[in-house]
């Protein structure tokens, strides 16, 4: 068996550096390349060099991130059960929809799940009934409106 330190990484494997420059970005996207750098021992140019690579890799993203139901937005979760063999062309197909903002193939009840922020109920409307049944391979689906978020969260997987 090949020694470990000496066994290539994965592409998308993450260093143990990485992965502590990931959590105080999780934290706070904001904080400087400085601070950060010196709460982990190493250079700002490091910190630089690895959140650009990450960002690069499409491993991380730094963005603003806004509430859609403060901003006074209808939220929804959508189930879709798919024909045979159309699975991954329904998929790209919901994720060109501009409303879509969430979409994951998924086992169990459902085939696909997407999340839809529309700008009020007549929107919402519009979609169900207007856009949602042009995809070709969409067998049916069940629509979810969220009532209250009560936790959602972009602090995880990296220790």
């Amino acid at each position: 068996m090949p020694n470990s330190r000496n066994s290539p990484r994965r592409p998308d494997e993450l260093s143990p550096l990485e992965k502590r420059i990931i959590e105080h970005l999780q934290s706070d996207g904001r904080r400087p390349f400085t601070q950060i750098a010196t709460e982990i021992g190493v250079s700002e140019a490091a910190v630089r060099a690895r959140t650009n690579r990450l960002i690069d890799r499409g491993i991380l993203q730094i963005v603003g991130v806004a509430d859609p139901g403060k901003l006074g937005f209808q939220q929804v979760l959508i189930g879709l059960r798919c024909e045979p063999g159309r699975l991954v062309t329904v998929a790209d197909a919901l994720a060109a929809l501009p409303e879509v903002d969430y979409v994951v193939i998924t086992t169990g009840r459902y085939d696909i799940l997407i999340e839809v922020v529309t700008e009020d109920n007549e929107g919402l409307l519009r979609f169900l009934t207007d856009r949602l049944p042009l995809i070709d391979g969409v067998r049916d689906t069940e629509t979810f409106t969220y009532l209250r978020l009560v936790k959602q969260t972009y602090q995880f997987g990296t220790r």
